[in-house]
């Protein structure tokens, strides 16, 4: 009786090992969902990444690409995805994976972001804002711009005891580099009493589609202005707040329509308008809400990678929605 009981176990383990991963996905499953929207095969083409990144043994660069893209889709942490993959049957689907096959942990995701680099990471996002304009989702009619504060550490007591230590009236802007182990944090406010240590995040955003059309990542103190000109759209209305003043003679030298809130003591400042530029601006300030404003690294370059990544996440998030 035994004998037969685990007969009829490993029959019916032999039995499911035959099962494909594609079987058990479900079909309306959101992962074919993207995979039907997005040509990922470009994507990948465009980064033109050398062979083996990760070296012979390292699962092969189409599908670390796919680990790393369903990472930020997913909006997980490395160490969290890295079970996510072990344990999630459409995760593995999704990146080419077999049912028993091994999945990379989270030191090699992490290895494998940093050897792809910034420059080849805005190559794959280049490709999918063409692809989203050729599904008219990115229009660049409107554009909403803001800014937002990338936070490296929530206070920096021992790094300003070690400033006035050194003979220094204050931890400031000038000296901070001296005192922090992320050599490119800096302090950055929105006022004499609001204030963080880090960096700070610039997003535009397409006000049809709600999708995330440029990011940039810049020092903590520079201004909205100068953060935001890196996020310009190449055409249509450009809609932003008070700090966007200084920047409106370069939105009108790119050839844009500045719809952007006049400071108090402009002879220009209608009421009226600015009103009406609060109420489009509004529901578009929801997309710095979607994603952490606490960094996942070290230095300019690779949060920069970082924010492309979760753009690519709130798009396809986003794509998917507007799609079904």
């Amino acid at each position: 009786m035994e004998a037969n009981k685990g007969g009829f176990i490993m029959n019916q383990y032999q039995e499911e090992i035959a099962v494909s991963v594609d079987q058990l996905v479900a079909k309306d499953h959101k992962y074919r969902l993207f995979k039907r929207l997005v040509k990922f095969d470009k994507l990948i083409a465009v980064m033109k990444l050398p062979a083996n990144v990760m070296g012979p043994n390292g699962f092969g660069n189409d599908r670390l690409v796919m680990c790393i893209l369903l990472e930020f889709i997913e909006d997980l942490s490395y160490r969290m995805h890295d079970r996510f993959l072990k344990e999630n049957v459409a995760a593995k689907w999704f990146c080419g994976f077999g049912l028993l096959e091994k999945t990379p942990d989270y030191s090699t995701l992490s290895k494998f972001v940093t050897k792809v680099g910034l420059e080849r990471l805005q190559k794959l996002f280049e490709e999918m804002r063409r692809q989203l304009k050729e599904a008219g989702y990115l229009m660049e009619e409107l554009t909403f711009i803001d800014a937002s504060a990338l936070i490296s550490k929530l206070q920096m007591w021992e790094e300003r005891d070690n400033a006035i230590a050194d003979g220094e009236e204050k931890l400031n802007n000038k000296n901070i580099e001296k005192y922090t182990s992320d050599k490119d944090v800096r302090i950055g406010a929105k006022s004499k009493k609001k204030y963080w240590f880090g960096f700070k995040r610039s997003r535009s955003v397409d006000m049809k589609s709600r999708m995330i059309n440029k990011v940039s990542v810049t020092y903590a103190n520079v201004t909205d202005a100068d953060a935001g000109e890196c996020v310009l759209p190449s055409k249509g209305s450009v809609f932003g707040d008070k700090g966007y003043v200084p920047l409106i003679p370069k939105i009108w030298q790119k050839g844009l329509l500045p719809r952007v809130i006049l400071k108090d003591n402009m002879k220009k400042k209608n009421e009226e308008k600015d009103r009406i530029i609060s109420k489009k601006r509004c529901p578009h300030e929801a997309t710095f809400t979607r994603t952490s404003n606490r960094t996942r690294f070290r230095g300019l370059e690779k949060n920069n990678m970082i924010e492309i990544l979760l753009a690519f996440g709130v798009n396809m998030n986003r794509w998917a929605v507007l799609a079904g």
